[in-house]
C-alpha cells in the first residue's frame, strides 16, 4: 500500500489549499509533518499564481499537537533543539510569507496545533472546533507562538488562566473574544472557506503583502516607528501597478481587475 502524503496540496482560483493528511492521529504533528508544511508554504509563496495560502486539516481534528510518540522519555528531549529545528521556521514561514495564510479550523486544535490555528492571518473555525493550551497538562509551557499570539488577542490574564487551567475554547467563545473571524457549519466549511479564499485572492496581492508587512512591524514597535513605515510602503504600494488600476476602476464606476 502507497503511504499517503503528511501534507495534501492543491490550488483552485488562486487559492493553494494544504491540508494536514494524518487524521488518524488528529494530525499531531511528527516532524514530517512538520517540515513538510513549511516547504509547501515555501513552495506556494514562490508561486506567482497562488493568492492566497489555507491550511486546513482531513478528518475530524485540525492539530491535537506534537505526537507524542516520537518524545523521548521525560528529562532525555532536547526542547530547545527541537523548536528551533520544527516549530519555530514553520511559524515564521507563515508570518512572514508574502501572502495572506487562512488558518481553517475544525475539530480540536490542541498544543502546537492551538499555536498554528492562531498564527494566519485570517482565522476560520467549523462549528465543531475547539481549541486547547494542553501544554500545563505535561507540565510543559505554551511554544510555538501560543505567548505571543493569545495574550495580544484575549490580554495577559484571560491567556495566563486558559495556559494555566488548559481550557477549552469552544468556537463561540473564540468568536466572541477574537480568536478567529468566521465560524461556519461543519457541513459547508470546506466550501465556505473556499469561497472566502477566493475573496481574499481577488484583492490587490501587492498591497496586501505590504498590509501584512505593515501590520507585523507595527505588532512590535511604537507609533512613531510605524508611521515611518507605513510611509515607506506606502510609496511601494502607489508606485505599483494595482494602485492606478484602482484608481482608475473607481473614476469609471466598475470593479477593479487585480488579477494580472
Amino acid at each position: 500500500m502507497t503511504e499517503q502524503p503528511v501534507v495534501l496540496s492543491s490550488t483552485r482560483a488562486g487559492v493553494r489549499t494544504l491540508t494536514l493528511n494524518r487524521p488518524e492521529k488528529l494530525n499531531a504533528a511528527n516532524n514530517d509533518l512538520i517540515l513538510t508544511l513549511t516547504r509547501e508554504l515555501q513552495a506556494a509563496g514562490a508561486d506567482q499564481d497562488v493568492r492566497v495560502v489555507v491550511i486546513a486539516a482531513a478528518g475530524r481534528g485540525f492539530c491535537a499537537g506534537q505526537d507524542l510518540s516520537e518524545v523521548a522519555q521525560p528529562g532525555q528531549t532536547d526542547f530547545t533543539a527541537h523548536l528551533h529545528a520544527t516549530y519555530n521556521p514553520l511559524i515564521r514561514t507563515i508570518r512572514t510569507l508574502e501572502k495572506p495564510v487562512v488558518t481553517a479550523v475544525q475539530g480540536v486544535a490542541a498544543g502546537a496545533g492551538a499555536s498554528l490555528a492562531l498564527c494566519g492571518d485570517v482565522r476560520l473555525w467549523a462549528q465543531s472546533a475547539a481549541m486547547v493550551q494542553v501544554f500545563s497538562n505535561i507540565a510543559l509551557i505554551p511554544d510555538s507562538g501560543s505567548t505571543w499570539f493569545l495574550p495580544r488577542l484575549v490580554g495577559y490574564h484571560r491567556a495566563f488562566e486558559l495556559m494555566a487551567l488548559a481550557e477549552k475554547v469552544t468556537a463561540e467563545e473564540a468568536l466572541r473574544v477574537g480568536l478567529c473571524e468566521h465560524v461556519y457549519p461543519d457541513d459547508t466549511f470546506a466550501a465556505d472557506v473556499q469561497a472566502y479564499a477566493e475573496r481574499l485572492a481577488k484583492r490587490p496581492a501587492n498591497a496586501l503583502k505590504l498590509t501584512k508587512q505593515a501590520l507585523n512591524a507595527a505588532l512590535s514597535g511604537t507609533l512613531d516607528a510605524a508611521l515611518d513605515e507605513e510611509a515607506r510602503l506606502q510609496q511601494l504600494a502607489g508606485d505599483h501597478w494595482e494602485h492606478a488600476e484602482g484608481v482608475a476602476a473607481f473614476r469609471e464606476k466598475r470593479p477593479a481587475d487585480f488579477r494580472r
